[in-house]
Parts: structure tokens; sequence; C-alpha cells
């Protein structure tokens, strides 16, 4: 378990440091895509235990470059396989704190359901308090947990809502923050009017919270600028990242720029133009690029 300063200093980071969070947390139905855009196409690899390999060794090629840091980078979240995997001769959590001085994170969810109300809630996370004991023991800081909406439907958000408060507390109870991810599809044609719902029941959820019951929201990003802010202002509330959900990275980047009170916890954007075949100058450069890039949007 981790010790109370480390937490204290995590929570003070995520809270307050300029940067953003690096989402590195593709499983196994997404892995095959980010391979491919990485330039390691399915008949490079034979089974998931290569594909995994194949992944993990791109993560660790991204965790261990040089900008992959503290200055700009506030947090990680991890697939569960990367959680117990190695990173320079560490475990990944503790090689992301104490190499990099990044915050780990670990995503939980198990998938979506199929979409009934509007929505796509999350598949039941069987195991989920041994999970997290886990977690706290290879001194993982948070979690995220991803449920989507598709719709303005107010019977629909509310269950989404619902259901991630419910494993958020589930997360809090055993010490760790939660990130709780209610996306809106950024298709939607309702997705204006489905983001003023989402924002209501949140508001109404986060004035359920004690203190020190204390949780992080991945949101889209709004169509209404400052959609989020008053959400980012509550007590209970450590900080409002913003998924990239399909934006080009230049687009997503210049929305969140118009956020001030959101930071961005974007995946594909922060590989983008990276590849296998590439000399460590080269893939170094494009990462340091990426990361400049959305750092910029971040702050």
């Amino acid at each position: 378990m981790m010790a109370s300063d480390a937490f204290q200093q995590m929570k003070q980071q995520m809270a307050e440091g300029q940067g953003f969070i690096a989402a590195l947390d593709q499983s196994g139905g997404s892995t095959p895509k980010a391979l491919a855009l990485y330039g390691v196409t399915e008949d490079m690899y034979d089974g998931d235990a290569a594909m995994f390999d194949e992944i993990h060794q791109m993560r660790t090629r991204i965790i261990t470059a040089p900008d992959f840091t503290k200055q700009k980078v506030l947090g990680a979240i991890l697939f569960e396989r990367t959680m117990r995997g190695e990173v320079a001769g560490k475990p990944t959590a503790q090689a992301l704190w104490e190499d990099r001085g990044i915050v780990p994170f670990l995503k939980i969810d198990k998938g979506l359901e199929a979409e009934a109300d509007g929505v796509q809630m999350m598949k039941p996370i069987r195991g989920l308090e041994d999970t997290l004991k886990e977690a706290a023991a290879f001194g993982i800081f948070g979690t995220k947990e991803r449920s989507v909406i598709q719709e303005a439907n107010a019977k629909g958000i509310a269950a989404v809502v619902a259901q991630q408060f419910e494993v958020g507390r589930t997360v809090l109870s055993c010490g760790l923050v939660p990130i709780l991810e209610p996306e809106v599809n950024i298709k939607s044609a309702t997705k204006a009017k489905a983001e003023e719902i989402l924002k209501a029941e949140i508001a109404k959820h986060l004035d359920t919270l004690e203190d020190g019951q204390d949780v992080m929201l991945k949101l889209t990003i709004p169509t209404v600028d400052g959609l989020y802010d008053s959400l980012a202002d509550h007590p209970r509330v450590v900080r409002v990242v913003a998924l990239s959900g399909g934006y080009s990275t230049d687009e997503a980047c210049a929305r969140l720029a118009r956020q001030p009170k959101m930071i961005a916890s974007f995946s594909r954007a922060l590989t983008e133009g990276l590849s296998k075949q590439m000399p460590d100058t080269d893939f170094n450069a494009a990462l340091g690029a990426n990361i400049d890039q959305i750092y910029k949007a971040s702050v």
C-alpha cells in the first residue's frame, strides 16, 4: 500500500499540476487497432500473448522517452496487463512515479453493454474489489471507468451517471481516486442537449459525496465552451479531464484550448504518427511534438 504522503503528493499534482493525463489503456478489443496505427499489423504477431507483448513494448518506449515526464504529463492510465508488467526493471506504476514523476491510474471497466435508452452502460466488473486491492499494492493512485451516451435520453443518462458513481464509491472505499468517464459520442445529433442533462446529473451526485470522497471526471469536450466549469469548481472534484473522442489531434486541441478548466486525457492523439519502425531519435521527436501540442492545449 502506498504511503499517505506519496498519495497526497499525487493528489496535489492531479489537482494543481500543469499538464495532461496520457491514456495508455487500450484493452484486448482496441489493441490490434492501436498496434496497426503503430505499424504492427496482425500478421506480425501470433496470438494474444504476442499481441500484448508488442503493445507493452510500445508503451515502454513511450514511458521511457525523454519528454514523457511530469513537466508536461501529470498522470498515465494503464491497462491491467501493463500494471502487472515492468518498465526499466520496475513494476510499471512504480517506474512511472519514481522515475518519471507521473501519477499512475488503472482502467477498470470491462467494456460496454448493448445500447438501451440511448446509452451504453458498463458491463459488470467482476472481482472489482480484489483488483482494487492489487492496484493499491502496486502503488496505483486512481482508476478510470468508461460508459457511453449516444443521445439526449434523460432516463439513460441518469442510469449511466448512477452506475458511474456506484462504481466510484467502491473505488473510494479501497483508498483510490476514481475517474468517472460518461463519454458523450461526438457524432450524436443531440450532443449539446445530452451534455446539459449529463452536467445536471453529475452535479446532483457530487452533492451526495462526503468530505474526503473526491473524484475526477473525464468528459467529452463540450459543444458549449466552459459548460463544465462549475463541475471543476465543485469541492469534491479533483480535476476535470477531456477525452479526444475521435476528434483529430488538431481539432481536439483547438476545442480543449477553449475550456479553461479542463485538461487533456488523450490516447490516440498522444501516439499519432508514431511507428515501431522509427529510429529512437525520430520516435522521441514525434512523441515530444505530440506531448507539446496536447500540453499547450491543456494549459
